[in-house]
């Protein structure tokens, strides 16, 4: 909104109560506390349950043809490489963590804790699954 015609400057105090004063004219009232009015995808909640269930279906699947392993080691070999002297250190971790028996590796990955989670958010374990699995997976969240 432009200044008044008058060339007269107007003090932000005045300023801010003519936006109130429209703002309530309109029907608009402050806002003292956000509330989504409905879930959003910014959820953290939602997106690490969202990854364990991915987790555990690509588990399920490791599982039942232990070959995916070695897709899976060989995934982070290429992003550990594509990152060159400094890859990331949850890369380096699951480097190390996929060197460990299976057992060990799907413990890990479907660990309810934060430092597994963490480590769920570089994971190559979610690649193993097909698009139809991750589509399945996220819109079972999407309610």
């Amino acid at each position: 909104m432009a200044r008044p015609p008058t060339g007269k400057a107007v003090p932000p105090a005045e300023r801010m109560r003519r936006y109130r004063e429209r703002r309530r004219a309109v029907g608009l009232r402050a806002v003292t506390r956000w509330r989504p009015g409905t879930p959003s995808w910014s959820d953290h909640r939602v997106a690490d349950a969202r990854s364990l269930a991915l987790h555990v279906l690509a588990a399920r699947r490791i599982a039942a043809e232990p070959r995916l392993l070695e897709r899976a080691r060989a995934t982070v070999a290429r992003w550990v490489e594509r990152y060159g002297e400094q890859p990331p250190t949850a890369l380096r971790e699951w480097q190390e963590l996929l060197k460990r028996p299976w057992q060990e590796v799907a413990a890990r990955a479907t660990e309810l804790s934060d430092d597994a989670a963490r480590l769920r958010q570089s994971s190559p374990l979610a690649t193993l699954l097909s698009p139809a699995e991750r589509r399945r997976v996220h819109d079972a969240f999407r309610a």
